[in-house]
């Protein structure tokens, strides 16, 4: 095993340059995504290495370019979409949810349509509004759809190239605070399937869950309440449709008790489904109820507010005591 020191960025963009390499049907395709090597630079070297025909600059125009990569992969392409920002993926929601994600089903599996869109999401950047929002749960609602969230470079990396691999629809969702983040990437050895959550920190008293960015702070959490003789196991649920199970349920059975926190509102989200369903397999074994920290259900506030809007480690420290409580 060779280990290397690597940004979020650049794990991203050593994973979709593999992907071009292995296979030449992939392309990419958005906004700003070849000369300028798109806004966060995750394609920067692409269109001089693969060429034009390959590393496409497109419109301004979300639904165009969304169908366009729909007709491509209709014809033997795999194409990648870059979203520039979360807020800008509505004006395709149309191509994604009625078209992108039925057509195979329509099809009764005689199509498939390979395309990933990858949209940066998430806060912590000090943005405004349509530039920090976290829409997972309109995509993870929509039947027909595969949606993963690396939340490490080594896991950037492979999951991009995993998800390329895949012949169903992908939307990729990257956080977009942890672009600049350095952590350890092995190119010998895949993190984990494509779809499959995985324990990231060993504990016994009381379950963390999540997602993307979120993995950070519940590791920060985990961390405090360790200092405290609170002993936190974190699991990365990582694929956010379908999810894992597996390793969610056999933790809680083992400590009796789980928070689940994401950026994203509470009303009907990721986090809303991962716990009653948790509720509904693990109900013998719970010690308290299911808890969750989230994004509160109101839009994304002005730069100045996003500290108290998002989960920090003190919200979900507070989660803890609270199902240490019972």
């Amino acid at each position: 095993m060779t280990l290397e020191t690597s940004t979020f960025a650049k794990a991203l963009n050593a994973g979709l340059r593999q992907a071009m390499t292995d296979d030449p049907r992939v392309l990419m395709m958005g906004e700003d995504i070849g000369r300028l090597g798109g806004v966060f630079r995750i394609t920067e070297g692409l269109l001089a290495e693969f060429g034009e025909q390959r590393v496409l600059d497109t419109p301004l125009a979300e639904s165009g370019i969304v169908g366009t990569a729909i007709g491509l992969a209709m014809n033997g392409f795999r194409p990648v979409v870059e979203i520039q920002f979360d807020g800008f993926v509505f004006p395709a929601f149309d191509q994604i949810t009625t078209q992108l994600a039925k057509l195979t089903n329509r099809h009764e599996g005689a199509l498939s349509l390979p395309v990933v869109i990858r949209i940066p999401y998430g806060g912590h950047i000090g943005a405004i509004e349509h530039h920090q929002e976290s829409p997972e749960a309109y995509f993870t609602h929509t039947a027909g759809l595969r949606v993963v969230s690396p939340s490490t470079p080594g896991d950037a990396y492979w999951l991009i190239q995993d998800a390329i691999r895949s012949n169903d629809p992908v939307i990729f969702l990257e956080p977009k605070s942890r672009y600049w983040v350095k952590g350890e990437l092995d190119r010998e050895t895949r993190s984990a399937p494509l779809h499959a959550s995985r324990v990231v920190r060993r504990g016994s008293d009381v379950t963390l869950v999540g997602h993307g960015a979120m993995i950070t702070t519940l590791l920060q959490a985990a961390a405090l309440a360790e200092a405290d003789g609170v002993s936190c196991e974190v699991v990365d649920v990582r694929s956010l449709s379908p999810v894992d199970y597996g390793p969610i349920l056999d933790s809680v059975r083992s400590t009796g008790r789980m928070v689940y926190a994401q950026e994203a509102p509470g009303s009907t989200s990721v986090g809303s489904e991962i716990a009653a369903t948790v509720a509904e397999r693990a109900f013998y074994s719970l010690e308290a109820p299911v808890l969750r920290v989230s994004g509160f259900d109101v839009p994304f506030p002005p730069a100045k507010l996003e500290g108290a809007y998002l989960p920090d480690a003190d919200r979900v420290l507070e989660a803890v005591d609270r199902a240490l409580a019972y």
